[in-house]
């Protein structure tokens, strides 16, 4: 075969890895844009339009420093007196971007919007996932899902600043960065497993356990079980799953062999918690804002699922 037939089919290949990539992320983009969907019927709930909502939101500024807390408790009270129209115009942002994501001319807009919504969530809805109040932990949400929509927007911003990224995540801000954000964040969930409260004997139960009221019996029944097979365990099971979160944080730098396999990892770990701590964020409940975490997690590991950025027969030819 002639050198010029040998390249003509190299750029070919490498042409459909370059639409693989592409076609990847928009696929990400469209789970999120779901996602964002999800949230707009969840927010558009009729608890959502009662006081509880409003004491819901509240809560959320327990134990808070009062910085963080006075503005929290000043969005519950405007959300208490306006609750018809802030629930609406919120219901109404969640899916505009949710819209906005799937729809390609405005994928840049959207995304750009769901990170100014999701910081402003965190704050004021979510008690900053309460990582300075020490309540966060990895089973009940930490470290706050919304700011992991503002994560993944981030890491599937339609941009390329590098030629033949490793992964989905790092197109639009580069391998390193994109792996310095996910050690970040599940060292943060390690961190926040191995925390006092978290580590007392009936901690875990007790987390477990709340998200009961409401669910269905089949749901029940399964934390039920999971509550029994941690009770007076929680010291084991906290550094149990530390472990694992540290696994999960450093496999982005490892061969994309390993790398695969700890990212299963976090997939599943992500449904044990969405599953058994966050009880699929109570959506079957008819108070559930959203999914919670759980879902997000898995998201953002598929992100960096490693990617075939070489064309094979090229390191022979090298």
């Amino acid at each position: 075969m002639s050198d010029a037939a040998v390249a003509g089919g190299r750029t070919a290949r490498r042409g459909r890895l370059g639409t693989e990539a592409r076609d990847a992320r928009r696929a990400l983009q469209l789970v999120l844009a779901a996602i964002w969907l999800l949230d707009a019927v969840l927010q558009d709930q009729s608890f959502m339009y009662s006081k509880a909502f409003s004491q819901m939101i509240g809560g959320t500024a327990a134990g808070n420093p009062g910085v963080i807390a006075r503005p929290i408790t000043w969005n519950a009270n405007l959300v208490e007196q306006h609750a018809v129209l802030l629930n609406t115009v919120f219901a109404t942002i969640q899916l505009l971007i949710g819209l906005g994501i799937a729809f390609r001319p405005t994928v840049r807009v959207a995304l750009a919007g769901s990170i100014a919504w999701a910081c402003a969530v965190w704050w004021f809805g979510e008690g900053l996932g309460g990582v300075l109040s020490g309540a966060a932990n990895p089973f009940n949400g930490a470290p706050g899902a919304v700011i992991i929509y503002a994560l993944l927007a981030v890491l599937l911003w339609p941009a390329d600043r590098v030629a033949r990224a490793p992964f989905t995540a790092a197109r639009a801000v580069g391998a390193h960065v994109a792996r310095a954000l996910w050690l970040v964040l599940w060292l943060s969930l390690a961190y926040f497993a191995l925390t006092p409260a978290n580590r007392a004997p009936q901690a875990l139960t007790g987390v477990i356990t709340a998200m009961e009221t409401g669910e269905p019996g089949w749901l029940i029944a399964l934390d039920n079980g999971a509550a029994s097979l941690v009770r007076g365990q929680g010291l084991a099971a906290s550094v149990f799953l530390a472990a694992a979160l540290v696994v999960i944080a450093a496999g982005v730098y490892l061969r994309p062999p390993a790398a695969k396999a700890t990212l299963v990892l976090a997939v599943v770990v992500a449904a044990v918690i969405w599953v058994f701590g966050e009880a699929l964020g109570g959506i079957l409940t008819g108070v559930g804002t959203d999914p919670n975490s759980g879902p997000l997690l898995a998201l953002l590991a598929l992100a960096y699922w490693p990617l075939r950025t070489t064309v094979p027969g090229e390191e022979k030819a090298a």
